[in-house]
């Protein structure tokens, strides 16, 4: 599933065809992806202009003029393809992009200041979705109900993960990956903000909090941490790791910095660290870590 970043990517990509351009039709080429289209999908969009892109955790968020909000998840391999008269296609293809028209389910057909411009979602596995939902109501949305601070936001500070952290057993990784903890933080993110902290994934959260409630010297660093690692991954592009691209149909960057995450079996570069990266599993999910220097 693209994380965080891959979705930043994305919406930063899209914004400057998509805000402020007027919706002139909405084609459907199937009746659903993972989820069937709300009824009436289409027509509820044409016509009206797009006001603004957003984001909430990992799901992309098109706001249109009425109150409405469409609201996508990529899935595992769903993209959004450019194609417009005054634009090209900039960026290194590093994984080729499907042109299947098979697999272009949605196409927005849209004219904004530049002049007409075709937004196509392309998904081989589908399963990613689209859903359309009231402004007034979106923090009613089910994925979105009781969700934490974002990984990019000032509201992610040590002495919040303090306050949900104490007296609590639960293992580091699975905490962070508790999306009423900290929403669209996942799995690649955190193994690469645990190792820059260097502390190991099966730490007792509670034992980063001192008896007065306060965020130990570990926690203080990894909640600077989780926001560097998320940062400098927006910067880079995303990861894009396997199937996900970007609008432009280049990849991210960040994936070949990666410190730890999918390197099992290699050095870790840690500057004086003699150890290698492992991998163990927790919860179902591939941990990747340093046992000499995440203690």
């Amino acid at each position: 599933m693209p994380e965080l970043p891959e979705v930043e990517t994305v919406r930063r990509g899209l914004a400057p065809f998509m805000e402020k351009a007027r919706i002139d039709r909405v084609t459907l080429n199937r009746p659903d992806l993972r989820f069937p289209f709300p009824e009436g999908f289409a027509e509820a969009l044409q016509g009206r202009r797009i006001d603004a892109l957003g984001r909430r955790a990992k799901y992309l968020l098109i706001h249109v003029e009425g109150g409405s909000t469409v609201i996508a998840h990529l899935g595992m391999s769903g993209s959004f393809r450019i194609e417009a008269e005054a634009s090209e296609t900039p960026g290194e293809f590093h994984h080729p992009r499907s042109k299947d028209a098979t697999h272009d389910h949605v196409v927005f057909d849209l004219t904004g200041e530049a002049g007409p411009v075709r937004i196509i979602y392309n998904d081989p596995r589908r399963f990613g979705f689209m859903h359309l939902w009231s402004d007034h109501l979106l923090d009613d949305y089910p994925a979105f109900q009781g969700l934490g601070p974002e990984p990019t936001g000032n509201l992610l500070s040590a002495d919040y993960l303090a306050s949900r952290f104490k007296t609590r057993k639960q293992p580091l990784k699975g905490a962070l990956l508790d999306q009423k903890i900290i929403a669209g933080l996942g799995n690649i993110y955190v193994c690469e903000a645990m190792h820059r902290a260097g502390l190991s994934p099966e730490t007792p959260v509670g034992a980063l909090v001192d008896a007065a409630g306060r965020p130990k010297a570990g926690l203080i660093r990894l909640s600077d941490d989780i926001r560097a690692v998320i940062a400098e991954a927006i910067e880079a592009g995303g990861s894009s790791l396997r199937d996900h691209i970007q609008t432009d149909g280049s990849l991210g960057y960040f994936q070949h910095r990666f410190r730890v995450y999918d390197r099992e079996g290699q050095s870790c570069p840690t500057p004086g660290c003699a150890g290698t990266v492992g991998r163990i599993v927790q919860a179902g999910r591939s941990t990747f870590f340093c046992s000499q220097c995440q203690t």
